[in-house]
């Protein structure tokens, strides 16, 4: 094989394990998982692991492992999940450090976002039509309708 043949099908094999440590994150976030367990399902050193994730998604590891942590959180809290129990079930080993980390990436308390979701819910459920994004109502018509 010439060179040029090589080079494709090696950054496939190699973009093909990043993946796969991805989806053991996406499938194992909520077990105590290292960075170290992470880069040995993609069969790379931690240091190497960590450079060729951070270029195929933008993110370290860890940093991504956090996000889906935290995406989950924002479910379950949305759910009417109480907090602490979420903390725990998405990962986490110490509630005053979930409340931190999330305040820091969502701007308020988990509480807050906890409450402020569950308002929003209600207010769907008592008023459906609160749901429809402006600008679907506009392009069918909706705008100066009866529909509040």
């Amino acid at each position: 094989m010439t060179k040029p043949e090589i080079e494709p099908y090696h950054k496939f094999y190699l973009y093909r394990r990043i993946v796969q440590a991805k989806l053991f994150i996406d499938r194992h976030y909520a077990q105590p998982i290292d960075l170290h367990q992470i880069a040995d399902e993609a069969y790379f050193s931690k240091f190497h692991f960590t450079r060729l994730f951070k270029q195929a998604y933008g993110k370290t590891p860890h940093y991504y492992l956090t996000q889906v942590r935290l995406d989950q959180a924002k479910r379950l809290l949305a759910d009417g999940e109480p907090v602490t129990q979420v903390c725990f079930s998405v990962g986490f080993d110490s509630s005053t450090s979930f409340a931190a980390l999330f305040k820091k990436h969502a701007g308020m308390a988990p509480s807050v976002y906890q409450a402020k979701q569950l308002q929003r819910k209600a207010l769907f459920n008592h008023n459906p039509l609160h749901a429809v994004p402006n600008c679907f109502a506009e392009t069918y018509g909706w705008k100066n309708s009866n529909i509040r």
